[in-house]
């Protein structure tokens, strides 16, 4: 008895549910009449189907790798002007390239408040996904509550440690509020932990320098010695982009 199409789709549906393959699935019925219409080798028809499928889960895990990442608010370098940043534009395309995190070498952007640091953190975040590469993101308090949530259990290293199977750990906005002590451990922790393993990326308007303002002196001191020793420092200056753009009118949609 001859096997209709229907049939072989039907069967096709069946193995690759059992082989969990469902963008193969997906696309079966569209390759297999187009294949069948221009007679394609039974070997090109094997090679596209089996694309789809590499391709649909290249897919899912960069969605996945941004969902666990917990961006703030999912800016790219699609929505960043090189030109309104006082970064220079050689620095901007070597960040850009992401060699850094390869080598296991942070990133300190400092800066006003407005001047585009966060902005920039998540874009070269993106970025890094985009190109295979994992990103926990976390503000100093996000980052002190994972150590208060773990203490009553004694896992906090545990915690540490899965937070640093990323490639990059971004902490963002250190200095806009005082930096209680369960945060500044945190902080202490993630960068003593990456040292020379993985990237750690930071956004700040204080410089690690002055780090001993925010945090315990013996914490702010081992931290940034470790943090620094392999860090590029980006400084940003200007006046604020969300005041410039409130001024002007563009904060905004015009009310009618």
């Amino acid at each position: 008895m001859t096997t209709t199409s229907d049939q072989l789709l039907s069967e096709i549906t069946v193995l690759s549910k059992r082989l969990r393959m469902p963008y193969l699935r997906a696309a079966a019925a569209d390759v297999l009449p187009t294949a069948k219409a221009q007679r394609w080798d039974p070997a090109e028809v094997v090679r596209v189907l089996l694309q789809e499928e590499a391709e649909g889960r290249d897919a899912a895990t960069i969605r996945n790798r941004r969902k666990r990442a917990r961006f703030p608010s999912g800016k790219t370098f699609d929505d960043w002007r090189d030109s309104a940043s006082t970064i220079p534009p050689p620095t901007q395309q070597a960040l850009r390239t992401l060699e850094w995190i390869r080598r296991a070498e942070n990133l300190a952007v400092v800066g006003p408040s407005g001047t585009g640091k966060s902005h920039l953190l998540e874009a070269l975040g993106n970025a890094a996904i985009d190109d295979g590469l994992t990103v926990s993101w976390f503000t100093i308090e996000t980052l002190g509550a994972l150590v208060t949530r773990h203490r009553a259990d004694d896992t906090v290293d545990k915690a540490i440690g899965r937070v640093l199977k990323a490639d990059l750990v971004v902490v963002d906005d250190i200095g806009l509020l005082p930096v209680p002590v369960e945060a500044a451990e945190a902080l202490f922790r993630v960068i003593d932990a990456a040292y020379e393993r993985r990237s750690v990326a930071i956004s700040s308007n204080v410089h690690p320098g002055g780090f001993d303002q925010l945090l315990p002196a013996t914490i702010a001191t081992a931290a940034v010695d470790r943090f620094m020793h392999h860090a590029h420092l980006v400084v940003t200056e200007g006046d604020s982009y969300r005041f410039a753009q409130a001024r002007d009118g563009k904060g905004v949609t015009p009310l009618t």
